[in-house]
């Protein structure tokens, strides 16, 4: 029995941290700045994109193949410095306060400008650079070999979702994002500078969600539309675990992942609809997610 459920297990915590790194960025934005980026995906794929091309570059200069490590963080950063900011400040914060309506109508205008753009730049060919996964190796658990590299996507989900709460719960960042989110009108009175706020708020979520697709990058590869089916995955996540809430986010990952997983070994038919029931049965009992809750609304 063990020998049939640790591989499902293995599976699924390894697809889940992978949905996890989207996921969580993806609530962290809403529940700063009230915003459902529908553009979040495609900065999952241009992570992918550039940790790719950056890996591949490595290895034909001959270079220390170790330092393909370093360029998963290296490519996830980039985006988020570059496009973090850029978006913010000049298509995002033209969104706040206006109707849900327009902030999804934007965002999806600018997730279909962001996939134009990696096809022009990138091609429309599958990439693959599994250098990082081939170092690493394999591990023997109860006579079965797991690829050792998704155990560090495991461990660094951990890390991150440890590193999200200590953020916010004891760091003056973390006070001052728990502030904004609060009242944004009292944290304006009582100086805190929020639109600084919100770029640190937006940068970090497209950080954590080009790190998602960098790291996916060496188990799956990248190509055209992975930002679309990923972006899917998020919104199903942030439903289930309630819109907001990263430890909501962290379940959620796990229980979509579980759900996929299962799909694909006992009925493959139903992979790609399997993580959206699952969404739906929660939701017909917990409209507000598993640990959403319903809060009023300022008008």
């Amino acid at each position: 029995m063990l020998d049939m459920a640790l591989p499902l297990i293995m599976d699924a915590l390894a697809n889940a941290a992978l949905i996890f790194f989207v996921a969580v960025g993806l609530t962290l934005v809403f529940s700063v700045q009230r915003i459902l980026n529908v553009a979040h995906g495609s900065f999952y794929s241009i992570g992918a994109y550039i940790a790719a091309s950056m890996g591949l570059w490595l290895i034909s200069a001959g270079l220390n193949p170790w330092l393909s490590f370093p360029a998963l963080l290296l490519s996830a950063a980039l985006v988020a410095m570059v496009l973090g900011p850029l978006v913010e400040r000049t298509l995002i914060r033209w969104t706040y306060g206006r109707h849900e309506a327009i902030q999804i109508l934007v965002t999806f205008g600018l997730f279909l400008i962001l996939e134009d753009l990696q096809r022009l730049v990138f091609g429309v060919r599958s990439i693959y650079q599994d250098t990082p996964m081939a170092l690493l190796g394999v591990t023997e658990i109860g006579g079965i070999f797991y690829l050792n590299y998704q155990l560090l996507l495991i461990v660094l989900a951990l890390a991150v979702l440890f590193g999200m709460r200590f953020l916010i719960k004891h760091t003056r960042l973390g006070r001052l994002l728990v502030a904004v989110v609060a009242d944004r009108e009292v944290s304006l009175a009582m100086g805190i500078n929020t639109d600084r706020a919100f770029v640190l708020a937006f940068t970090l979520g497209v950080f954590l969600a080009a790190l998602g697709g960098a790291l996916a990058t060496p188990t799956t590869g990248v190509a055209p539309g992975l930002g679309a089916e990923t972006m899917v995955l998020a919104f199903a996540v942030a439903a289930i675990g309630g819109l907001g809430q990263i430890e909501g986010a962290a379940v959620a990952s796990i229980i979509v992942a579980g759900a996929k997983v299962l799909a694909v070994y006992y009925a493959p038919a139903f992979d790609t609809v399997a993580p959206f029931l699952v969404m739906l049965a929660v939701l017909l009992v917990r409209p507000n997610g598993l640990f959403g809750t319903a809060t009023t609304r300022k008008i």
